[in-house]
């Protein structure tokens, strides 16, 4: 009960933090002593403690260096003129009224070919944003697509290393796993496009596309070579090559490329590796400034803190008492919507997708077969996550795109995924009854 009281109290101060507008990482900071408290008076000594938190901790660290290159690739992007060439070519094809929509299927196709929701929020994502802030499109609109679109190919590419963890802890076949998803997403999917399509229709762009490429073409030189680093970071990631390797190549190539191609002193480039890229023209700057690796500081500190639970849950034991009720609970709102609560749950407190899914699965395999389950991990938690704020799932893309978290609400896809399986279960659930 002492477990469940200490998760209920970490809960109430996180909602307090969110309605006060107070930085979420205060109320990580207290999670991280009530969960101290917690382990102290089951009896575990300090030391023992700390070495739970080192080895929650630990479990992030590649994830870490993934945010190192996020804040780097969004810079050198930037400086070598590939997000400007891109613009350019896009404006000159691209009608503002279909963008948003444009946007949510350019990021799905990205995130299915690469499989990861970051590295595509990081490119694809900082484009789209880059297009939209350039053409006058709302960019809350624009940042809720692109998470939409990140996270279609984070759920089903069989790239994706959450599409694959699940498969491994689960025990089940990544194919039928995916054929399933696909099944199970297709009338989200047609909602989404068809939300995406009025929004723009609703959203003119205000800009004048010949300033913008005027303007690029004036600062930039504007060659083909400046996009080897995209077409690089698209044909590694086919290749299933390592992500943090594909990211640390295209790094090195846009770095090369503001150097010789656009004339970037060597000083300023590593400037804009640690401080994010900045342009004199003052026109320019503002729709192109941002990236860096300080700029990834704050979700950096929330993971780090976040991730120190986990060594604590693993260790205390302090989740167990919560199997009893998830199966009460499934009795009552179906299984799949036990495991959307549970869901909830572990995406608030681990903060990490892979740790929720982990957590999750833990809690709820005794509720459904490993096949069910399965497809319901993928239908709730791996969405879910990216509608948490302190996720790594939303603040990760929120921050490489430098915009609100209120642009989750236009977020359609992540929500209606859950929200459809939910309604759908219920239905089944009250057919078998019947």
């Amino acid at each position: 009960m002492l477990g469940i009281l200490s998760i209920f109290l970490f809960a109430v101060i996180l909602i307090v933090c969110i309605f006060y507008q107070v930085s979420i990482i205060y109320a990580l900071v207290l999670g991280s002593l009530i969960f101290l408290a917690y382990g102290i008076i089951e009896g575990y000594s300090f030391s023992e403690l700390w070495k739970m938190i080192l080895s929650g901790v630990l479990t992030v660290k590649n994830i870490l260096i993934v945010f190192l290159l996020i804040g780097m690739i969004t810079a050198t992007w930037r400086a070598s003129g590939t997000i400007a060439m891109i613009i350019f070519l896009g404006s000159k094809l691209i009608t503002p009224s279909i963008f948003i929509l444009l946007s949510f299927l350019l990021c799905a196709l990205l995130s299915v070919l690469i499989g990861t929701a970051l590295g595509t929020s990081a490119t694809m994502g900082v484009i789209c944003i880059s297009i939209a802030r350039a053409m006058g499109i709302d960019e809350l609109f624009v940042a809720g697509a692109v998470l939409s679109g990140i996270y279609f190919g984070d759920r089903c590419s069989p790239m994706s290393t959450s599409a694959l963890l699940i498969s491994e802890i689960t025990e089940t076949n990544l194919f039928e796993n995916i054929k399933a998803m696909i099944k199970t997403s297709i009338i989200p999917l047609l909602i989404t496009c068809a939300l995406y399509f009025i929004l723009g229709m609703k959203s003119e762009g205000s800009a004048d596309v010949s300033v913008i490429s005027s303007l690029f073409q004036e600062n930039y030189r504007l060659h083909w070579i400046v996009l080897l680093p995209a077409i690089f970071m698209i044909l590694l990631s086919f290749f299933k090559v390592n992500v943090r390797i594909t990211m640390s190549i295209s790094i090195f190539l846009s770095f090369g490329i503001a150097y010789f191609v656009q004339g970037e002193e060597i000083e300023n480039l590593f400037q804009y590796l640690i401080y994010g890229y900045r342009h004199s023209n003052v026109a320019l700057n503002k729709m192109m400034h941002g990236g860096g690796i300080l700029s990834m500081w704050k979700v950096s500190l929330i993971v780090g803190i976040s991730s120190s639970y986990s060594g604590i849950f693993a260790k205390t034991n302090i989740l167990t008492k919560l199997k009893e009720y998830i199966k009460i609970l499934s009795k009552k709102i179906t299984d799949f919507g036990a495991v959307l609560v549970t869901s909830v749950i572990t995406c608030m407190i681990a903060c990490n997708q892979s740790l929720a899914v982990i957590m999750t699965q833990q809690l709820c395999k005794d509720i459904m077969k490993k096949e069910k389950l399965a497809i319901t991990l993928e239908n709730t938690v791996i969405t879910v996550a990216a509608l948490v704020p302190w996720s790594v799932a939303m603040a990760v893309p929120f921050q490489a795109l430098e915009v609100d978290n209120i642009a989750a609400i236009y977020g359609f896809y992540v929500y209606l995924i859950p929200l459809w399986n939910l309604g759908m279960a219920i239905k089944k659930e009250k057919a078998e009854v019947n």
